[in-house]
Formats: C-alpha cells, sequence, structure tokens
C-alpha cells in the first residue's frame, strides 16, 4: 500500500464532523450526564480543561481524519457505503480492540466504554461516508 495524496477539503469536513459529533455526543442533549458520572468529571472541571480538551482533540481529529483517508484509499472506497465499511473496521480493529481490554485492566464500566466508543463509531461512520463523498 502506498500513501496517497492528500484530500485536505475531505479531511477539513472530516474532522469538522468529528468535532461536531463529539459536541453533540457530550451535550446535556445526549450523554454528558452519564459520561460525567461514571467519570467523575464535574461542569467546573470541565469547564476549567476546556482549552486544552478541544486542542488535544482538534490534533487528534485530524490525525484520524489523515488515517481513515489512508484507509478508506487502501479499502478502494469509491462511495458512501464502501467508506462507512471501511470506517466501522477501522472502529472494530482499533477502537473497540482498545477500549474493551480497559474493563478487563482497570474496571472501567462498559456503559462509560459503550459511551466514548459509541462517539467514535458514529463519528467513523460519518467521516467515512463523506470521504467515500469527497474524492
Amino acid at each position: 500500500m502506498h500513501l496517497v495524496p492528500v484530500n485536505w477539503l475531505a479531511i477539513l469536513v472530516a474532522v469538522v464532523i468529528r468535532m461536531a459529533v463529539g459536541t453533540l455526543w457530550y451535550s446535556p442533549v445526549m450523554f454528558v450526564k452519564p459520561w460525567q458520572a461514571l467519570t467523575g468529571v464535574t461542569p467546573d472541571s470541565m469547564r476549567a480543561g476546556m482549552g486544552k480538551a478541544i486542542g488535544v482533540d482538534l490534533v487528534m481529529s485530524l490525525l484520524m481524519a489523515l488515517v481513515l483517508q489512508q484507509v478508506a484509499a487502501g479499502f478502494g472506497v469509491t462511495d458512501p457505503i464502501s467508506g462507512v465499511f471501511a470506517a466501522v473496521h477501522v472502529w472494530v480493529g482499533f477502537v473497540v480492540a482498545t477500549a474493551l481490554p480497559l474493563w478487563g485492566y482497570e474496571n472501567r464500566p462498559l456503559k462509560l466504554i459503550a459511551i466514548n466508543s459509541g462517539h467514535n463509531l458514529v463519528a467513523l461512520v460519518l467521516m467515512g461516508a463523506a470521504f467515500g463523498l469527497i474524492r
């Protein structure tokens, strides 16, 4: 497999997708309350660390988009469905495979793993579909 040229428009769209999904996912509309209860993160500590968290998330979203674009190229993604297929493979092989051992080794609640992994599933699926649309 060789590296394909970076499609910066597709990367930008994918980064925006992941950041938007995270903003909604960890909001009062969805999972912030159970996530806070499971992690011990308070609204005050969340606000205090928000700048650092957004900065790290932005850089990691960019990295995730760059890698997913390469994987999508390797999968021969040409449409949104094949992009979703590639993204689900990445999610199972990397997100789930690294998140579930936290339950075994660190006794993290499965509900917390589901919340965090679910965020990445939705984000990756939408990013993969975007890579299938924007080529």
